[in-house]
């Protein structure tokens, strides 16, 4: 497939997405629009679209590429997988009614009702953080691809590639916002799972495989062991580690998180939401198990026709293998289709991430949504702004991890994530769960603050001071009660706290 192949494949994508922004933003580009969809999406609309959103570039070169690689990963992760579908159900029956019962554009705005101003503050900067740097690494993965299989081709160099991805993005989602990409992210969506069971069909055809004998196949192969039960205490693998490491990292990275959230808001009514949230669940846990298939298919392709894995900074980099053999070793049809799915699985993420950001900042920093500020004329300029910055933040994020990123993107997200989203997970818990204390809202900042920097100890050191223990996605539970014993610490018991925001 070449280089200008692809390029021009990619012209005609953003083509498409940026002519649905224009249909849509034409009859309204208000601040309502933006941020809430007018509270009117369907129902599946957001259920099929919030596939592409969390599923990602990451999962689409990531997960296949971690299933063959040097640490026996194989197919582990689906047990993270069937924790982050308990996850799914509890924001549904949990977090869902809460933040429908308060009628929120900003689920960050509960804090403030629940803990105080500075929590507030405090947990919406946390979130901006978060998605910044988890946002920015999905979308540096693909930008990483594009730069290797095309615009190396032209002489472009990588700080130009991720500066142009960026700007196709801004452009067909700073009017529309979410309800742009409500209607995109089905289309992208449609793409990637598309892409999905094409390239097992292409592979099984390329090893002449029927789709019986291809499911055999990987069952019997070194790259299908699911549950991992050996040696609780080293292997990060353990089944319970993964489990409860799948729950909660999707309590706070789902349903702490605006990005997602936002969607499930623009829904009519919570019978509407939740009914999305259920028919999302059972998506997502089988479009991952055709992902991991891929992946098994993928290293059996390559042991079989002599493929290595490809290089990076002197490495190898099983997240470049599903490229290497879509690019210089199928077709052109699962060439172009795979180029489809990768395009639509991150692009998805990062316009979704940016509408987010620029919401959450908008409301919680700026007050839009404040009726002493709704009327104000320059409200959606502001807002523009906010967009750009966003992208220029995450421009410089990217070009910081290129230096710096030597691992799988898809261990790094969740070992960040264990970081920055621990300490929201302990201020829901704290305003959840403890109904009659208050907190010293002014030292909140503090506790987030000294919370990682506990867990990293622990983490670090964790094999010497647990007798060999190692931690992988549960860390973030580790993060979250500390955050959790911390506000505890500097909270008092009252007797006549208003609990209707909890």
């Amino acid at each position: 497939m070449q280089p200008l192949t692809i390029l021009s494949i990619i012209i005609v994508y953003f083509g498409i997405l940026i002519l649905i922004s224009r249909m849509v933003s034409k009859k309204d580009s208000s601040n309502d629009t933006f941020f809430k969809a007018n509270k009117n999406s369907k129902w599946y609309l957001v259920a099929f679209g919030m596939i592409g959103t969390a599923l990602s570039g990451v999962t689409f070169i990531s997960v296949p590429g971690e299933v063959g690689a040097p640490s026996g990963a194989q197919f582990k992760y689906f047990q993270f997988i069937l924790g982050n579908a308990i996850g799914f159900i509890i924001i549904a029956k949990v977090l869902l009614p809460l933040y429908y019962r308060l009628n929120l554009t900003s689920i960050y705005s509960y804090i403030e009702g629940r803990l105080g101003y500075y929590s507030y503050k405090t947990s919406a900067m946390i979130f901006l953080i978060s998605r910044t740097i988890g946002s920015a690494f999905r979308l540096y993965l693909v930008v990483l691809v594009l730069q290797r299989y095309v615009f190396d081709a032209f002489g472009v160099p990588f700080w130009a590639t991720v500066l142009i991805s960026l700007l196709l993005i801004f452009a067909y989602t700073y009017k529309g916002g979410l309800k742009t990409i409500i209607i995109t992210d089905t289309l992208q969506t449609l793409f990637l799972v598309s892409s999905v069971f094409f390239t097992i069909y292409f592979i099984c055809d390329s090893l002449h495989l029927s789709l019986p004998e291809a499911f055999e196949t990987i069952k019997n192969s070194n790259y299908s062991k699911i549950f991992f039960f050996e040696d609780f205490i080293g292997n990060k693998f353990h089944f319970v580690k993964q489990i409860f490491g799948g729950i909660f990292v999707t309590i706070a990275m789902v349903g702490l998180d605006q990005d997602l959230m936002q969607k499930n808001l623009s829904c009519k009514n919570i019978g509407e939401a939740q009914k999305n949230m259920f028919t999302f669940t059972g998506i997502f846990v089988v479009i991952n198990l055709f992902f991991l298939g891929v992946g098994a298919l993928l290293y059996i392709y390559a042991n079989n026709n002599g493929i290595a894995i490809p290089m990076k900074n002197g490495n190898p980099s099983t997240d470049l293998l599903f490229p290497e053999i879509a690019f210089n070793h199928l077709a052109i049809v699962p060439s172009v289709i795979f180029l489809l799915g990768l395009t639509a699985a991150t692009f998805a993420t990062t316009d979704s991430a940016l509408t987010a950001l620029t919401t959450s900042f908008c409301v919680d920093f700026l007050g839009m949504d404040k009726e002493k500020n709704l009327a104000k004329t320059n409200n959606v300029k502001t807002r523009h702004f906010v967009h750009i910055s966003f992208s220029l933040l995450m421009f410089l994020v990217i070009i910081v991890f290129n230096v710096l990123n030597d691992d799988s993107v898809v261990s790094m997200i969740f070992r960040i994530a264990g970081y920055t989203y621990g300490p929201l997970l302990g201020l829901y818990s704290f305003g959840l769960f403890l109904k009659n204390y208050s907190v010293r809202d002014r030292l909140v900042p503090f506790a987030c603050l000294v919370s990682p920097l506990i867990t990293f100890v622990l983490q670090t050191y964790s094999k010497e001071l647990f007798a060999g223990y190692v931690f992988d996605n549960e860390l973030i539970i580790v993060n979250g009660l500390i955050t959790f014993l911390l506000l505890l610490g500097i909270s008092r018991k009252e007797a006549n706290i208003d609990v209707s925001r909890a």
